[in-house]
């Protein structure tokens, strides 16, 4: 992947640090050091609101560790991870190439610190490929387009579509639905979409309005969505057991406890995968 300094210090350049970001937000929450005071912020109001909002971070990123390591056995080679956020531990390329070494993976973010750490630290399998993009979910064409997407990703082949924890940024009014499908076309029959995307139907005594309210100063907004609203994103597709449910029910690890989850043990937000027929 190209990787020069001027381009890191260009990326560098374009971060707004008085603006949350849910990709720094994110980190925050799973204890990283790449955020700010505005993330940080946002990220402690969330926990005021949820003290379990930490755990539920958590057991988030352990379910797209799941769900990348089955996917990768059941053999799928090439994944593009959309809306990654910063590096931490377990990314998709690290677990996809331990089951596989000559996994590719191409990681996209709009957050320019992701292309600056992303570029330092995303480091692969000598035998696959990994690479870093800084794009936007919302621009379908420009990600799938891209010179570097193409040149990791075969879409002859059977591609994984990540979304783990990045469509609840996106607005109705944005179309995410139909994003979701534009990706979902791009790619061959035998490919497989992992998505996770946070809801408030465990949580009903919780108003949307202050649920949300943290992101109002970010640079996106959490629009949590309904199990049906969130199952629609699989239309047409074979849901793999146990289906679209709660991140922590999705094939759990033995031994895994919910009640490692202050609040009821809910980690407040659905997800599935699925195979395109």
């Amino acid at each position: 992947m190209p990787d020069t300094t001027e381009a890191r210090i260009a990326a560098a350049a374009r971060i707004n640090t008085a603006m949350a970001h849910p990709a720094r937000v994110y980190d925050y929450l799973l204890d990283g050091k790449d955020n700010f005071a505005a993330d940080r912020e946002a990220a402690e109001k969330l926990i005021e609101l949820s003290p379990g909002t930490r755990e539920g971070v958590r057991a988030h990123r352990a379910f797209l560790g799941r769900a990348v390591r089955y996917l990768a056995e059941a053999g799928v080679a090439q994944f593009l991870d959309i809306g990654t956020g910063i590096p931490t531990q377990g990314n998709t390329h690290e677990i996809a190439q331990q089951v596989n070494p000559e996994a590719r993976v191409v990681y996209v973010d709009n957050d320019p610190i992701v292309l600056v750490h992303g570029r330092a630290l995303l480091t692969g399998s000598p035998a696959g490929r990994t690479t870093v993009i800084e794009a936007d979910l919302r621009q379908p064409d420009v990600i799938l387009s891209h010179p570097e997407t193409r040149a990791v990703i075969d879409f002859t082949r059977p591609v994984a579509i990540v979304l783990a924890g990045v469509l609840h940024f996106i607005t109705d009014q944005e179309d995410p639905h139909g994003a979701v499908e534009h990706y979902k076309n791009a790619v061959p029959a035998g490919s497989h979409l992992l998505l996770s995307h946070i809801t408030l139907d465990f949580a009903p005594q919780v108003r949307k309005e202050d649920f949300t309210k943290p992101y109002d100063k970010s640079s996106a907004p959490m629009v949590p969505r309904t199990h049906a609203e969130v199952t629609r994103f699989f239309d047409g597709w074979n849901v793999v057991d146990p289906g679209v449910v709660e991140v922590v029910d999705w094939r759990p690890d033995e031994g895994a406890q919910r009640e490692d989850i202050p609040g009821g043990g809910h980690a407040w937000a659905y997800g599935g995968v699925a195979t395109k027929p």
